[in-house]
């Protein structure tokens, strides 16, 4: 069992699998910090300063700590009140889709690149004399 694990683990596949998801993590933090750093407060812009990241709706009956007349979102989280984070599901999801669409991109671009390889490359002998072969048959 030890020699099959060793093999396993010797495969190009599970080298190439560790990689993505190393990278894949990484990208993941860039894209969160796209969003919050740049796309949310555009948003938040737009849409008169509101700041998605700190809406939540209240599920407590408790009154929330206040600073400088506006509910202080920090104090809520570390008292550990009761309640629904909605703003940060809005970035997630915007983090989501930005994943999602460069995901795309970026497998669409390899499918282009191994369609136009696909193409260019020879047939190899043996699919090259089937070809001839096809071909004469078709004449008679």
């Amino acid at each position: 069992m030890l020699n099959e694990f060793k093999a396993f683990i010797a495969r190009g596949n599970v080298l190439d699998l560790a990689i993505g998801v190393i990278l894949g993590a990484a990208f993941g933090k860039i894209v969160s910090t796209f969003t919050e750093g740049i796309i949310m407060p555009v948003v938040g812009y737009l849409t008169g300063g509101v700041d998605f990241k700190n809406k939540f709706i209240n599920l407590g009956s408790a009154a929330l700590p206040m600073k400088d007349g506006v509910v202080d979102f920090e104090a809520v989280k570390k008292a550990g009140m009761p309640v629904i984070q909605y703003g940060q599901l809005i970035s997630d999801i915007i983090n989501f889709f930005i994943v999602g669409f460069v995901m795309f991109i970026i497998a669409k671009m390899a499918m282009d690149y191994f369609a136009k390889l696909a193409a260019q490359t020879p047939p190899p002998p043996q699919e090259a004399l089937l070809t001839e072969i096809r071909d004469i048959l078709k004449e008679r």
